[in-house]
């Protein structure tokens, strides 16, 4: 990488950031009252996820590698195509960009939270839940789409893509394992993702927001380092 260790933690922290607030941006457009965007379908919501994830990596990838996602960060490190003395800094600015990327969705639809009367629905749009409460299914359902995820990003270091189209295939990605797998848990896929805007969910003055459902809250942590640890260990099996 030629880029510092400083430079490659700001592109983490900024990638992740803008992750956030365009990702659960389309989710709080789709869900909270009186916004424009209100309803949008589940196809829409995982186009733009998909959208999102590739817009941060463009942004990102000038500083760093644009992993944005500590699952992915981990697994990198796994496969030795990142330092271990890299992996918790990385992880800090993932959840640190996340986090500020809620703050700044909260100031973005200040307005909308106190027309949404229903606690899950402001909770769904900072952080996931599932469908049904099934804890191995649960753990399962973010634990496969993860390793999904990691195994195909894992192998498309092996492809020679046409200069800067690999995070437009990242995304589509993203979109084809929410439309295949988040049915039942959102798909998380990122414990920054979930964590950080769940923290601040919970620190944040939202009317009407409700609790944070900390006792599911572990599910899209564990779960996706695993299924990221499960794929790195099967690709390293591949010559």
């Amino acid at each position: 990488m030629a880029n510092g260790i400083s430079a490659q933690l700001l592109g983490e922290l900024i990638g992740t950031f803008l992750l956030i607030l365009l990702g659960c941006g389309i989710g709080a457009g789709a869900s909270l009252k009186k916004t424009k965007s209100e309803q949008n379908s589940w196809l829409t919501i995982a186009i733009g996820w998909g959208l999102a994830v590739a817009i941060s990596v463009y942004v990102s990838s000038p500083l760093g590698p644009g992993h944005l996602n500590p699952a992915v960060t981990l697994a990198m490190a796994v496969t030795g195509n990142l330092p271990w003395s890299s992996v918790l800094p990385y992880i800090a600015a993932q959840f640190a960009g996340a986090f500020l990327g809620a703050v700044a969705l909260w100031l973005k639809y200040y307005p909308h939270w106190a027309e949404t009367k229903d606690s899950g629905t402001i909770l769904g749009v900072f952080s996931t839940a599932p469908a049904i409460r099934h804890t191995p299914a649960n753990i399962f359902s973010e634990g496969m789409g993860t390793a999904v995820l990691v195994f195909a990003v894992l192998s498309f270091s092996k492809i020679e893509f046409v200069a800067g189209l690999q995070p437009i295939v990242v995304g589509m990605l993203i979109t084809v394992i929410i439309l295949a797998m988040g049915g039942t848990t959102g798909a998380a896929l990122n414990p920054a993702r979930d964590l950080a805007p769940r923290v601040a969910h919970a620190i944040l003055p939202i009317p009407n927001k409700g609790a944070s459902d900390w006792g599911y809250a572990w599910i899209p942590v564990v779960a996706p380092l695993l299924g990221g640890l499960t794929a790195a260990g099967i690709y390293l099996l591949f010559p």
